[in-house]
């Protein structure tokens, strides 16, 4: 996916020479302290940064120099640190924007109630898949946190993605809405590929598939949870010892 990605800030290698290879279906969680390069990295495949150097690759295509919506049209989709929603509106609208957006349909008023009726429909599996369908009707301004992270992830379902990015989607969640955003996450399809940025290491090690571990914007280690657990490098840079 990325070979040797680079970027600088002012003088400051945020990403060092990073190389990121994801295989389709899998789960891949990126780790490590704070000012690593993760979300910089993150911010380069998706389109929102342009790399200094480097080549990004999905599904075989070339991406390095598309647009974030070019990518989005390929299948990439992405959740935030903080959320990005259209808090004055309804679960139910919500989705229907994401999964309209991912057509690319315009709207008029004399536009083709049928296609909407497709729309609506696919809007309505997303929301059973992130368990919102008792919420559709609610204004998402009066849904709780973690209910609106639930709904973050719903609308990345709504585009049809491939491959889902995201971006620490439990920050800011107690305990047991990060046991239910954790559930939702295991649970998509092996058909999409998941790339998570995420703090909380409970989540990660029972999640992920493969983790890459990021210090000083340079990838230090990889390995599958048990190995990560118990590498040294990896303990003395950020877990510590109370994961081994």
């Amino acid at each position: 996916m990325a070979t040797s990605l680079s970027r600088n800030f002012g003088g400051v290698q945020a990403v060092r020479s990073a190389d990121l290879k994801v295989p389709v279906g899998e789960r891949r969680a990126l780790i490590g302290p704070n000012g690593a390069g993760k979300t910089t990295l993150f911010n380069i495949i998706t389109g929102e940064l342009a790399p200094d150097a480097g080549k990004i690759e999905i599904f075989g295509i070339d991406i390095t120099k598309k647009t974030v919506q070019e990518r989005a049209k390929l299948g990439l989709g992405r959740t935030y640190q903080i959320s990005q929603l259209f808090l004055n509106l309804t679960v139910e609208e919500n989705l229907f924007l994401a999964a309209a957006a991912d057509q690319g349909m315009e709207f008029h008023f004399l536009s083709s109630w049928r296609v909407r009726s497709k729309l609506i429909q696919w809007a309505h599996r997303s929301a059973e898949q992130v368990n919102l369908t008792p919420y559709l009707s609610q204004r998402v301004s009066e849904l709780s946190h973690g209910l609106q992270r639930q709904l973050e992830v719903g609308m990345a379902i709504a585009m049809r993605p491939r491959l889902i990015m995201l971006d620490e989607p439990a920050a800011g969640l107690s305990p047991s809405e990060r046991l239910i955003l954790a559930g939702l996450i295991k649970g998509l399809s092996r058909e999409v590929t998941l790339i998570l940025i995420e703090h909380d290491m409970e989540m990660v090690l029972g999640i992920a598939d493969w983790i890459t571990v990021l210090q000083r914007g340079s990838v230090i280690a990889e390995g599958v949870p048990s190995e990560i657990r118990t590498n040294q490098k990896v303990q003395d840079v950020y877990l510590g010892t109370i994961y081994a």
